[in-house]
């Protein structure tokens, strides 16, 4: 007997010694006290029955988000690998490949608290408290843009946040409607003669089957050939020159570039750019904080606009540097950049992109 059957047979015989006239029999095990069950028996409804005692904010929360579930979900939710993206995603669900996240998709929050409460964080299930579940909601929903970083979450506010997936859904009537038409024993008649073929493929999850016809590949090369006699066309427009001022250093912003992958999940640039979780970066070298159209700020950041701050290098170095030892309260959640080499190259990076 191979390892593998012997392992089957082993757990098919513990499976059923946990059975409780068998487990009884052999003297395994006891029955569940009521305080034990209890503890496993929560249940949270979309009305908000079940909900707990308890409250936080997303500042409290950023803290426990950052040592419990940041390592799979990202410092700012979006995040990491092919772990799910929390925050984003707004206004995309009507898109071929929509980014479905708490913010962008999902109709009630009570879904958050209690699966969080039940499931997270990974591998150690079941051990955040309360306080501590309804902090990481405020956390998620904030960087959502849902609430405000001091919107205290509890069971008294939880209906105050507006889900903008509230309404997305319909009830599911097909039992009623449809399983009538498609139940019953299949006519056989009229079937289609000839092979099967795919006429249609799956354009995101790319899980249709890859087999082509002789015709199709044979003209794949056909297409290759006029992709790459076009190409030559295109390169003939010139490029049209890119002025810098004298003081740019070119090498410096191209390091930039890297380091700003830390900031893309929040921030934007170029042609084209929206605010996100951030606002818009175009241009902010040299000009007054809090002045991006469309994005709301934090009270704090709101506060320093309208005392006259200035997004002069050493100001931004500073908040580069360390964002909430600079502004207390800061809506920017990230921890900071804290290499000087790393602060200089993402500030000359920025000054290559005008209003």
């Amino acid at each position: 007997m191979s390892k593998f059957l012997k392992s089957t047979a082993i757990l098919a015989a513990l499976s059923l010694t946990a059975t409780p006239v068998l487990a009884e029999k052999f003297g395994l095990g006891r029955a569940a006290l009521p305080e034990e069950i209890a503890a496993w028996d929560g249940e949270i409804s979309a009305d908000g029955t079940g909900l707990p005692e308890g409250s936080g904010d997303a500042i409290i929360g950023e803290e426990i988000f950052a040592t419990q579930c940041a390592a799979c979900h990202g410092d700012f939710a979006e995040g990491i690998d092919n772990w799910p993206k929390l925050a984003g995603g707004a206004d995309t669900l009507d898109h071929e490949d929509p980014l479905k996240t708490v913010g962008s998709y999902w109709p009630y929050l009570s879904t958050a608290f209690d699966y969080i409460k039940r499931s997270m964080p990974y591998g150690n299930a079941g051990t955040l408290s309360d306080d501590e579940t309804y902090a990481i909601v405020a956390y998620i929903l904030y960087s959502n843009d849902l609430i405000d970083d001091d919107f205290v979450l509890s069971k008294d506010t939880f209906f105050d946040v507006e889900m903008p997936n509230a309404y997305g859904f319909i009830v599911d009537n097909r039992a009623e409607t449809e399983y009538a038409i498609w139940s019953g024993e299949p006519c056989m008649e009229n079937c289609k003669d000839g092979p099967v073929k795919v006429t249609m493929r799956a354009m995101v999850l790319d899980v249709t089957p890859q087999e082509e016809s002789t015709e199709e590949a044979s003209a794949e090369p056909e297409q290759e050939a006029v992709v790459a006699e076009a190409a030559p066309v295109a390169e003939e427009a010139p490029a049209e020159p890119v002025v810098v001022a004298a003081s740019f250093d070119a090498a410096l912003a191209a390091d930039g570039e890297k380091v700003f992958r830390k900031c893309k999940s929040c921030h934007q640039v170029g042609d084209g750019a929206k605010n996100r979780v951030g606002p818009v970066l175009n241009g902010i070298v040299g000009h007054a904080a809090g002045a991006v159209e469309g994005f709301k700020y934090s009270k704090p950041m709101a506060a320093a606009a309208a005392d006259g701050l200035v997004w002069t290098e050493a100001e931004l170095a500073a908040f580069l540097a360390n964002p909430k030892g600079y502004m207390k309260r800061t809506k920017m959640a990230f921890n900071g950049l804290k290499k000087e080499e790393d602060q200089k190259a993402v500030i000359e990076y920025l000054k290559s992109f005008a209003d």
